[in-house]
């Protein structure tokens, strides 16, 4: 339980600073990217996928069924 834990809080740091960074990258569309840009900008970086696993990781542990011993 406890690692669930652990890994839970992991998925949430990794959502957090890939989502800061996210919003941050909105900037790039008041100066003139369109949002076909801005898709294909974000898919090309680092934040995007810790965003995308940090998500997963929280599903997961939320989601999924443990086995108690």
């Amino acid at each position: 339980m406890l690692f669930r834990f652990f890994i839970l809080f992991i998925g949430f740091g990794l959502a957090v600073a890939g989502g800061i960074s996210i919003v941050a990258y909105l900037n790039l569309l008041t100066v003139g990217y369109s949002v076909i840009d801005y898709i294909i900008f974000l898919s090309s970086r680092v934040e995007f996928y810790l965003f995308l696993l940090g998500i997963i990781l929280i599903w997961g542990m939320i989601y999924l069924p443990f086995k108690k011993n």
